[in-house]
């Protein structure tokens, strides 16, 4: 091969994938489907429950609130599964394997953040509170309202991370997704605000969370790099 002809791009997970890890990945795979599904069907089908004027996190309070706090831990816990997974695939020292898998670990650990500590009953939620904001917050809705921040912070630098790596690797369509993952994200949240339409948010977090199960997937599924 002449000096100035590039080597190959070496694609595919940096180690064998075993069966341990496998399932592991397989967890994150599930986790971002699984926690927007059950948010759509609550949203749809609980009584009294405004998608465009009350935030999902209130999916969580009355009767069957139990429903959304086990989506949020549970789905925490399985993001947590798949960063060890990711962690057992990724070589060390390669962008996304530490920074990346922390962030992915942070954004597991909000979602379980969120479900021990719930938010406040606002705005006619649960049916039978009066209209508009609490006239105070609880000590449990100020804690649990660190919980979409850090979500969404560590959730969107960690696509950035892992688009460092596809970039590496020469795979364009994956710098893309994980580049405009996090920029739908927060544009549609902060649009959720002046538009008074939580949906947006919801879509922008639909977005950004399937990404992180794409990513699980695709390392799922990749050969070992030569």
């Amino acid at each position: 091969m002449p000096p100035d002809t590039p080597a190959p791009v070496a694609r595919g997970v940096d180690r064998p994938v075993n069966a341990q890890a496998r399932a592991l990945l397989l967890c994150g795979v599930v986790a971002g489907p699984l926690f927007l599904l059950l948010i759509v069907g609550q949203a749809m089908s609980r009584d009294g429950f405004d998608a465009r004027r009350h935030p999902l996190s209130m999916l969580s309070l009355g009767e069957y609130g139990w429903i959304q706090t086990a989506n949020f831990l549970v789905c925490g816990l399985l993001i947590l599964a798949s960063v060890v997974g990711l962690r057992r695939t990724l070589e060390p020292k390669t962008p996304g394997r530490a920074w990346g898998t922390w962030l992915l670990g942070a954004y597991g650990a909000s979602l379980i953040w969120a479900g021990v500590f719930p938010t406040d009953p606002a705005d006619g939620y649960p049916l039978g509170t009066p209209g508009g904001l609490p006239a105070q917050v609880s000590w449990h809705g100020l804690l649990h309202n660190l919980a979409p921040l850090g979500m969404g912070l560590a959730l969107s630098v960690a696509c950035l991370v892992f688009a460092r790596r596809f970039a590496r690797d020469g795979q364009r369509g994956w710098v893309l997704y994980s580049v405009l993952a996090p920029a739908a994200y927060l544009v549609l949240g902060f649009a959720a605000f002046p538009a008074q339409d939580y949906r947006l948010m919801l879509a922008g977090g639909g977005i950004i969370w399937t990404w992180a199960a794409a990513l699980c997937l695709k390392l799922l599924t990749e050969r070992p790099r030569p």
